[in-house]
C-alpha cells in the first residue's frame, strides 16, 4: 500500500515542496533554520521573512498564525525526512534483506546526516507540540509516517505484527539521535548494534 503523504488532508492543497511556491517555501525553511538555531522562542514574523528574503506582509498572506507557521514547517521537514529515508531504504528492501545488511546502511545514514539545525527544529517542535495543541495533530502524523517506515523494514525483514512494534524502532533512533545532539556529537557507532539487538530481540518473542 502507498504511503499517504503527510500533506494529503482532504479539501487542502499538497504541501509537496515543488508545490509550496518560491515565497511558502523559502519562509517555511526559513522558520526551521531559525528554530534550529536559535529556538522556537526566536521566532517572529519579522525575523523569518527577513531570513526568507520576502516581505513581511507575504508571510502573513500565506500563514494566518504563528502556530500555523510552525505546524507548517515541522510537516515540511519530516516529509523532506521521509522522502530521504525512503530513497534509501528501497536500495536495500529487496526480499531476503538480512537485519545486519539493513543496520549497516542505516548507520552509514545517519553518520552521513549533517544538517543539525534541521534536526535540532524538528526536536523542538515535537516538544513545542507537548505544550501547544494546535500544534499536536501534526506532530502525531510525522510519528505516523515514521511509525510506517519502520513497519515497512520490519515486514521486509519478515518480522510478526510489524505495525504494533514499529514505534519501537522509532523511539530507538529518536533516542539516538536526541542523545547525539545534546553531545553535540557526529559518531553513530553503536547504531547497527543497537538495531540489531532490537530486531532480533523482537523477533525471540
Amino acid at each position: 500500500m502507498a504511503r499517504a503523504s503527510l500533506t494529503d488532508t482532504p479539501g487542502a492543497p499538497r504541501r509537496d515542496p515543488v508545490a509550496l511556491g518560491e515565497a511558502r517555501r523559502r519562509l517555511l525553511e526559513a522558520t526551521l533554520e531559525v528554530i534550529g538555531t536559535e529556538g522556537i522562542a526566536a521566532v517572529t514574523n519579522r525575523r523569518v521573512a527577513s531570513r526568507a528574503g520576502v516581505s513581511l506582509g507575504s508571510l502573513t498572506y500565506h500563514f494566518a498564525s504563528q502556530a500555523d507557521l510552525l505546524r507548517e514547517s515541522l510537516i515540511l521537514q519530516v516529509d523532506q525526512e521521509v522522502a530521504r529515508i525512503e530513497a534509501i531504504t528501497a536500495r536495500i528492501g529487496q526480499a531476503g534483506v538480512t537485519i545486519e545488511a539493513l543496520a549497516a546502511e542505516a548507520e552509514r545514514l545517519v553518520a552521513a546526516t549533517s544538517d543539525e539545525p534541521a534536526q535540532l527544529a524538528e526536536l523542538d517542535l515535537h516538544l513545542h507540540a507537548a505544550r501547544n495543541p494546535e500544534l499536536r495533530e501534526a506532530s502525531a502524523r510525522c510519528f505516523a509516517a515514521y511509525d510506517e517506515l519502520a513497519a515497512a523494514t520490519l515486514r521486509a525483514l519478515g518480522l510478526p505484527e510489524a505495525d504494533a512494534r514499529a514505534h519501537l524502532v522509532v523511539a530507538l533512533f529518536n533516542g539516538l539521535a536526541m542523545r547525539r545532539l545534546a553531545l553535540r556529537s557526529v559518531d553513530a557507532r553503536g547504531t547497527a548494534e543497537a538495531l540489531i539487538v532490537l530486531v532480533k530481540g523482537l523477533a525471540a518473542t
